[in-house]
Order: structure tokens, then sequence, then C-alpha cells
């Protein structure tokens, strides 16, 4: 099945998957690269340099900065924050953007903030407003301000 882009959509890029439903007042760069059945919910921009896998929700008021990288299956609540530059100044930018990773079966609430350079480990949950300072290990929850784990996600989960 073809792709479903809303007519006030801005997208730039040919490199959109199948299936995949991208939603009004969302802007996607030429160079992005978003997987198959996805779903990119209304007012998300999506910049050159990104990198969204298969079967993804992003929900809307999300930003994807260069340097993004989501795998299969991700899930990123609404207005989740994600930072490519430690030390932002206006007009001076890095040489290169910081990869940002977010793993597969990863899952990201709402309203929650992660650094630059940073990797979600896989099955891992971001508990929603939880401020990531540091990379999350795989099937770890974490919650808060700077975001702690406190518990595995189960087999059964």
């Amino acid at each position: 099945m073809p792709s479903q882009i809303h007519p006030l959509a801005d997208v730039q890029s040919p490199h959109i998957g199948s299936n995949t439903r991208i939603w009004q007042f969302v802007v996607i760069l030429a160079e992005a690269r978003i997987g198959y059945d996805c779903n990119i919910c209304s007012h998300v921009l999506i910049e050159n340099d990104v990198i969204v896998g298969d079967r993804v929700t992003v929900k809307s008021g999300v930003q994807l900065w260069d340097g993004v990288r989501l795998e299969d299956d991700v899930f990123i609540g609404p207005n989740v924050t994600f930072t490519n530059d430690s030390f932002p100044r206006s007009k001076l930018y890095p040489e290169a953007f910081p990869f940002t990773t977010v793993k597969a079966g990863a899952s990201i609430g709402g309203g929650a903030t992660i650094l630059p350079g940073i990797v979600i480990g896989c099955l891992a949950m971001v508990g929603a407003g939880a401020v990531v300072t540091k990379s999350v290990p795989d099937g770890a929850v974490v919650v808060g301000n700077p975001a702690r784990i406190v518990r595995y996600v189960d087999s059964s989960e």
C-alpha cells in the first residue's frame, strides 16, 4: 500500500516507506529516511540526517533533529524533546552532531527530554516527563529528572 501524505504536510524526502501515514503540518526535509508502516502525527519536524525505522509512531509536537536514529517498532510520545548540541550557540554549529539512537521496541513517554548522544536500549521505557542524561540499558524503565532506573521490563510486557 502506498504512503499517505496529508495535503497540508511539507514532505521533501522521496524516502518514505509504503503504508506510512504522514499527517497535517508535518515537515520532513529532503534527506530524511522514513521506514514503512510508520505513523507521523501532526506538527512533527524531521531534519535531513534522521533515520526512522519501520512501524515507528511519532506523536504530535516532536522534532527529530540531525543525528536522531529511531530503530524499528519505536514509540515516541507527544512533545518529546530531542537535543543534538551539548553547547548550543546562535549561528555556531558543531562539525557533526552526535547520534542519538532509540533501539528497537523502545518507548519514550510524552514530554520526556533526551540529551544528545544518548542510546535508549532495546525495549526500554522512558517515563513521561523524564530527563534522560545518560544512556539507558536494554529493557530498563527510567523515570524522573535526571532519569533513573526503577525496574526492568518483564518479558511478558
